[in-house]
């Protein structure tokens, strides 16, 4: 879910802060907490994953997702993030620069008592640089599609995801394999809905 890395600057309020208001909700689809609400704050370059897209994700991915490691990048919403906790995930690292969505974020892990995840502010790519070498799942990559950061954060997912592993990234066009292959990741699936493209990337058994 991207969220626009830096806070919007609202006249009449300080530099900064972010003034978070309703625009909708999106659910969660499966697992444990199926058909709970999430929020979706009004806030430029907030775009959450459409249902009908994270469904096929899922069903992509197998559905049960018990013991798995993930990591949802540019979070914004959650939406992802959580529904991989729902569906059994050990550990989901929601990782938001906006303050305003991370307390957003941590208020819902408080409401659905969602102890496997954990909230973490700060930048996405920088945050998965520093991921442990080849230790996550599933990563979740849907930056703002305003900011060039597609491929330093696949770059950056390539590296934090284990081999064998997945990585889903949103973008508003098409990856092929040949801009894949030298990151070492290879095309799964792939979904056009609307201007999103959805693909889902495995990671080379060999690093």
């Amino acid at each position: 879910m991207a969220s626009k890395a830096p806070a919007a600057k609202t006249a009449g309020r300080p530099a900064g802060k972010t003034v978070a208001r309703s625009a909708g909700e999106v659910r969660i689809i499966g697992g444990q907490w199926k058909r709970s609400k999430l929020p979706v704050a009004d806030q430029p370059g907030l775009r959450p994953t459409p249902d009908r897209v994270r469904e096929t994700l899922f069903n992509w991915l197998g559905q049960d997702l018990t013991g798995w490691s993930c990591v949802d990048v540019f979070a914004g919403t959650g939406a992802l993030g959580f529904e991989a906790a729902s569906r059994g995930a050990r550990a989901v690292t929601l990782i938001e620069q906006d303050s305003a969505l991370v307390a957003q974020l941590k208020k819902i892990r408080e409401q659905l008592q969602a102890s496997a995840v954990q909230v973490q502010r700060g930048e996405g790519v920088a945050a998965l640089k520093a991921w442990p070498l080849a230790s996550a799942d599933l990563v979740f990559l849907d930056p703002p599609f305003d900011a060039n950061l597609f491929a330093p954060a696949l770059q950056a997912a390539a590296r934090a995801v284990a081999p064998g592993g997945y990585v889903y990234l949103e973008a508003p066009s098409a990856w092929n394999e040949e801009q894949l292959a030298p990151l070492g990741l290879t095309l799964h699936r792939h979904l056009k809905a609307g201007a999103v493209h959805a693909h889902l990337l495995q990671r080379s058994q060999l690093l």
